[in-house]
């Protein structure tokens, strides 16, 4: 399918309000995760605005696509999609992490849209397999679509998730590596070497696919190949950290954000420079 630059460009724009809501999110709460939550950005905006099936009146239509943040900490920008897509009042993302409140710095079961409690890391892509090994038994076509970091492949829980789903055969299972090379104490390299991700799924049975996470063209024409194939599909998706603010971009400082109003004023300006080029 040819995207025209049009449907591209709208989607492009819709992703900046995204990280300005992240910002502003971040700014009332005093801190919070930015650098993976603006790496996955351009990935959130392409499924849930134009690849996956989803209801937001009837956030349990069982005809649903599923999709799982494993990396919980990123959850502002999922929060900031959710709302965009009608799940809950926007107003409820100036509540993040308020006692009490809809929104906490992990997601859970019971916020509409959300379909798995993630925080605890390496988790989410065995979540995944379940819902998707689950909905194989019950002959059911819906797609489960996990996006996770590339730290969380340093958690033995990951492979065998993997694992398991070359074995049972989970051709309606997708997830997407946010390949942004940053974790919380520096480089992923540095700490506990990846190598190549493609590579090891590809070994472990899956069909791996290597994309630049911001081209939003071959995001989507990626999301539409996988629709096609009878096989797991790991899409690894090379991003950067904290992209589109100039001062945070790659750096590991930013994964999380102490709140600096200096900085803030600073991401907004950034952002609202590149969002009012598409008006």
């Amino acid at each position: 399918m040819d995207y025209t630059k049009e449907e591209l460009d709208k989607l492009r724009k819709l992703s900046y309000e995204l990280k300005i809501d992240v910002i502003k999110m971040l700014d009332k709460a005093d801190s919070g995760h930015i650098g993976g939550a603006f790496s996955i950005a351009d990935i959130v905006t392409c499924l849930y605005f134009s690849v996956a099936n989803l209801d937001p009146q009837n956030p349990d239509w069982e005809e649903r696509d599923y999709i799982l943040l494993s990396n919980g900490h990123v959850c502002p920008i999922l929060y900031s999609a959710l709302a965009r897509k009608g799940y809950f009042p926007k107003e409820e993302l100036n509540n993040l992490r308020k006692i009490d409140s809809l929104l906490q710095g992990h997601p859970k079961l019971g916020i509409p849209g959300v379909e798995n409690t993630s925080g605890l890391l390496g988790q989410g892509l065995s979540q995944g397999v379940g819902i998707a090994l689950g909905l194989t038994m019950d002959s059911k076509n819906n797609k489960v679509y996990v996006i996770t970091s590339d730290g969380e492949h340093q958690e033995g829980q990951t492979w065998e998730a993997i694992m398991s789903a070359n074995k049972w055969s989970l051709n309606n299972l997708v997830v997407i590596v946010d390949r942004n090379h940053v974790q919380i104490d520096g480089n992923t390299e540095d700490i506990m070497p990846l190598g190549n991700l493609k590579e090891k799924y590809e070994s472990f049975g899956w069909i791996a696919l290597d994309i630049n996470g911001h081209d939003y063209n071959e995001i989507l024409q990626t999301f539409e190949f996988v629709k096609k194939v009878d096989q797991p599909v790991a899409i690894i998706a090379h991003t950067i950290s904290g992209e589109d603010i100039s001062f945070m971009e790659r750096l590991y400082k930013y994964h999380d954000w102490k709140d600096d109003p200096a900085e803030v004023e600073m991401a907004l300006k950034e952002l609202q420079a590149e969002l009012d080029k598409f008006n």
